[in-house]
């Protein structure tokens, strides 16, 4: 059977995303595979290559063929040269390493003009909600109740004399200025 590594594309429109896979070469670009040997991103900077050098080797000595695109991705990553004998490109670019955001935060700030707060002064705490109680059961409710003829708790006296609240009889005295 014929052979061929070539690119099956993933990804949504304008943003691509090829694994580097082994097919028959009769089958359609994002056809049915035999073996997934790596992986290409080419819109990311710069492009990411994920290459298995070692079944790429083993593929390329049975007598797969890489299509054109295949060739030269591995070229860039040195499996063709060493499969052909060639001397090994230079280096692939890599990317570098991404900045911490915590660091960059801190820099910015010492910009503005401000010191980086400490770890524990840089977060408020969040409040923990109050744990939720069970409603009481009806029987626990009269037994916990004290006596519906005893004074509640925090009621005053009843020797200690009140002044006289007008509030409860103000109905009733509107009730006669008007009768008269």
């Amino acid at each position: 059977m014929a052979t061929k590594i070539k690119l099956m594309r993933l990804g949504k429109m304008r943003e691509p995303h090829y694994r580097i896979v082994v097919a028959d070469a009769r089958t359609k670009r994002d056809g049915r595979s035999i073996e997934t040997i790596g992986e290409y991103h080419p819109k990311n900077d710069p492009s990411v290559i994920k290459v298995d050098g070692e079944r790429v080797a083993y593929w390329l000595g049975v007598g797969a063929q890489p299509t054109e695109a295949v060739a030269a991705i591995l070229k860039v990553t040195g499996d063709w040269q060493k499969f052909a004998g060639q001397p090994a490109p230079e280096p692939m670019k890599l990317a570098a390493p991404r900045p911490d955001k915590r660091a960059l935060f801190d820099a910015a700030l010492a910009e503005a003009g401000g010191e980086p707060a400490a770890d524990s002064a840089a977060t408020t705490p969040r409040k923990k909600a109050a744990p939720k109680k069970a409603e009481p059961e009806a029987g626990t409710a009269v037994a916990d109740a004290p006596p519906a003829d005893a004074p509640p708790a925090d009621a005053p006296a009843a020797d200690t004399p009140r002044a006289e609240a007008p509030t409860v009889d103000a109905p009733a005295a509107e009730a006669e200025q008007a009768e008269a």
